[in-house]
């Protein structure tokens, strides 16, 4: 018996380690995600770039940096979770993970974990170069707070993200108008997570008296969120996927 389970356990295991090295292949030879999730955040910021260039010198990006910084990932993982699953569906590979013996989670996690992996590379990019335009010529242009918490508040809200809009992506993919409603599913429900991570990007870009107490209670509920909605989004993927 004992045997039998760890068995079944490396099977998933190498059947996660497949799916997740199948999107990494895939990706690295055509790039049209991280492509496409690049140049459209690059354009996002040229559009904030240009409606704050008329605001005077009275007026403090940094007071609303971090809702800027989190509204660029919010709309290029839009374009992201949408491109990995419409893809799979094109191709014709989603039918072929739904009828090879693959537990319905592991498929969860491997499409949840690939785009997790592209979202934090588009982020690595993202970062320094909103900090440049944005932050770089201010007065007082460090970072107020320690980068390790910045960092820590990108990957939980990144971790949300992908998991849960891995969920929707699957669920909106064979929907005529996939890509509006995924947005109608994506941005309400993320609305939670989106205010928690603002929040504690934000106090820690401020670095206000009392802003490690407000950054750890945010954490705090924005890795409850990731917690509760990770456990529905793995519940739920396989009816999901049969319906």
């Amino acid at each position: 018996m004992a045997a039998s389970e760890s068995s079944a356990r490396i099977s998933g295991w190498r059947q996660f380690k497949a799916i997740l090295h199948k999107d990494i292949v895939m990706e690295l030879r055509t790039k049209e995600m991280l492509t496409s999730m690049g140049l459209y955040a690059l354009l996002v910021l040229v559009v904030y770039y240009i409606a704050l260039s008329q605001a005077g010198q009275n007026f403090q990006v940094r007071q609303i940096a971090a809702g800027l910084l989190w509204l660029v990932f919010i709309f290029t993982s839009l374009l992201g979770l949408n491109r990995s699953l419409v893809h799979e569906k094109d191709q014709g590979c989603l039918d072929a993970l739904l009828i090879s013996p693959i537990d319905r989670p592991v498929i969860f996690f491997g499409k949840a974990v690939g785009n997790l992996i592209f979202l934090v590379i588009v982020e690595v990019f993202i970062v320094p170069l909103f900090y440049f335009i944005f932050l770089g010529g201010q007065s007082q242009a460090e970072t107020g707070g320690p980068i390790w918490m910045i960092t820590l508040a990108l990957l939980v809200g990144s971790l949300g993200i992908a998991g849960v809009g891995t969920l929707l992506a699957t669920m909106s993919v064979n929907t005529n108008g996939k890509d509006f409603i995924l947005a109608v599913l994506f941005i309400p429900i993320m609305f939670p997570l989106l205010l928690t991570v603002v929040a504690a990007t934000s106090a820690v870009l401020l670095a206000d008296p009392g802003y490690a107490t407000v950054f750890w209670k945010m954490m705090a509920a924005a890795s409850g969120y990731d917690a509760i909605m990770l456990l529905a989004a793995y519940g739920l993927y396989e009816f999901v996927l049969g319906a």
